[in-house]
């Protein structure tokens, strides 16, 4: 199996919590400095995670207010 990049992980370790039940509908998600310190990753790469979990419709930004899960 070919090794994961840092977004990879973590993506799918979010992806995991939310289709878990940890992060139900409508709660928020860390922030991008509360997900750099839990899984010891750059801004760049939590930035990328976010992307990802958006583009899966998992989840949506609010301006200023941060990344909620989507209700699905």
């Amino acid at each position: 199996m070919p090794p994961q990049y840092a977004y990879q992980r973590v993506a799918e370790d979010l992806t995991r919590r939310i289709e878990s039940g940890e992060f139900p509908p409508g709660a928020r998600l860390p922030s991008r400095a509360e997900l750099c310190a839990e899984y010891q990753v750059s801004s760049f790469v939590a930035d990328r995670v976010f992307l990802i979990l958006k583009m899966n419709g998992l989840t949506e930004s609010l301006p200023g207010a941060g990344v909620y899960v989507r209700d699905h």
